[in-house]
């Protein structure tokens, strides 16, 4: 039998490749510490530090946001008591003082060569004056600004103004008719272009003293509702160590809640006679001299418009309705009316005897200026023109004395309610003072507090 060969072996075949296992998803730190968080949940000590920690973070951010608003709302009433309303007031002083040039330009013009010193220093300090509060409220304005664009368009006018009004001077004094033209041109610019731009600064202004009023007077509603969570998240946390330990009292919870009680009690307290006094500083403040400021100017203008019909003679005429009337003295007519109703108000706004009586006194000087008015017009229609101008710049018993008489008893009252605004609204910052930092030193002391409550419970676990 022939050996059996020995059997061949075939190489195996090569092992077809392996799929590399899938790569392990890599979690995120969230996720990790949300998982660590769980476990630590689960066990009483790590219970404990995630109480301590919201703790912390509630008195932290109730501190923290209470700073911010109070700040805000403090540095808003800085802006109330000593940008804003000078601002304002310095707008209202732009438009008297350019109203007052304007009347004591048709005075001195009235006068004639007899002109005297009084009412050309009377024009020059209102011509200054305007320019100087010019100056101011550009350097305290944005370039940018719809009130910076006013004041360079009146820095434009006033020097064509004061042209104008040269110009007719000298001719006046030369005894040329065409004198009371150019005052009447000039008058024209100062009443259709140059008062009209003023008063556009002024209630421009007045809108930014109402914005800054609307920034510092709100309640911190977000700090208020932050520090009554903290409270009672506290309260909870020292219920919840009672509970389980039978303490009445965890001295650094204690001394958290204090400081956090402190905080909310300033805060609402605090901002409160803020409010209240910022508030009346408006109403019995700002109101007053808004309304003063306006009576003021309807006297200046009822003025000039007196000046203006004796200089016109007559030339300018208004028709209303079927009625034609002297147009400087149908003007004069409505800012007298607009007077009248500004004293009424403003003795209705007064809250004191200091604040009424020069109002009072001015009403008396008001009523007189119109029966004297009303005997010069007589005079001026019957022909009798001296006799008219002397009622109305003469030496003595004039509506002159009666114009001036107004003029310096709404001085008087725009002074004291000056002080009045000022007193209420510095009594308003004065609340808030201090409240910012107190906030912030009593909230870390706070969170320390909430730490150091909620370790010495740790510590009996170890």
């Amino acid at each position: 039998m022939p050996p059996i060969p020995p059997q061949q072996h075939r190489p195996a075949p090569p092992a077809e490749p392996t799929a590399p296992p899938p790569p392990v998803a890599r979690r995120t730190a969230f996720a990790e510490g949300v998982d660590r968080l769980r476990a630590a949940a689960t066990t009483e000590p790590g219970r404990l530090r995630i109480i301590g920690a919201v703790l912390a973070l509630l008195v932290v951010a109730f501190g923290s946001v209470t700073a911010w608003q109070v700040t805000d709302r403090a540095a808003a009433a800085d802006d109330v008591l000593h940008s804003s309303q000078p601002l304002s007031s310095d707008a209202a002083d732009i438009y008297r003082s350019l109203a007052d040039a304007n009347t004591a330009a048709s005075s001195g013009f009235l006068a004639g060569r007899s002109e005297t010193g009084v009412n050309r220093v009377r024009y020059e300090k209102g011509i200054r004056t305007a320019a100087e509060k010019l100056v101011n409220a550009a350097a305290n304005s944005d370039p940018d600004s719809p009130s910076a664009a006013t004041i360079a368009k009146l820095n434009r006018l006033l020097p064509e103004y004061k042209g104008l009004v040269e110009q007719a001077r000298t001719y006046n004094r030369q005894g040329f008719p065409v004198g009371g033209a150019y005052l009447r041109y000039a008058n024209e610019k100062m009443q259709q272009e140059m008062l009209p731009a003023a008063e556009d600064l002024y209630t421009k202004e007045n809108q930014r003293l109402r914005d800054d009023y609307d920034g510092a007077t709100p309640y911190s509603w977000a700090a208020i509702a932050l520090g009554v969570l903290a409270l009672a998240a506290l309260a909870w946390a020292q219920h919840r160590n009672y509970r389980r330990t039978n303490r009445v009292l965890n001295h650094g919870l204690v001394a958290a809640t204090a400081a956090a009680t402190v905080v909310l009690l300033w805060l609402v307290v605090g901002h409160s006679v803020a409010r209240a006094s910022l508030n009346d500083s408006y109403d019995h403040g700002v109101r007053s001299l808004n309304v003063l400021h306006d009576a003021r100017i309807a006297s200046l203008k009822a003025r000039g418009n007196e000046n203006l019909t004796l200089v016109s003679r007559g030339a300018e005429t208004k028709k209303v309705g079927e009625e034609t009337y002297d147009a400087y003295d149908y003007d004069f007519t409505q800012d007298m009316n607009t007077l009248g109703k500004g004293l009424a108000l403003a003795a209705d706004l007064a809250d004191d005897r200091a604040g009424e009586r020069p109002v009072t006194s001015a009403v008396a000087n008001m009523t007189e200026w119109k029966k004297r008015h009303a005997d010069a017009r007589a005079e001026d229609e019957n022909g009798e023109y001296q006799q008219a101008l002397d009622k109305v710049i003469g030496a003595k018993g004039t509506t002159g004395e009666c114009f001036d008489s107004v003029d310096t008893n709404l001085a008087t009252a725009l002074k004291h309610e000056t002080a009045e605004f000022r007193s209420a609204a510095g009594d308003g910052l004065d609340a808030m003072s201090g409240l910012a930092i107190g906030a912030a030193v009593l909230a870390v002391l706070g969170a320390a507090g909430a730490v150091l409550g909620i370790g010495r419970r740790l510590s009996e676990y170890r």
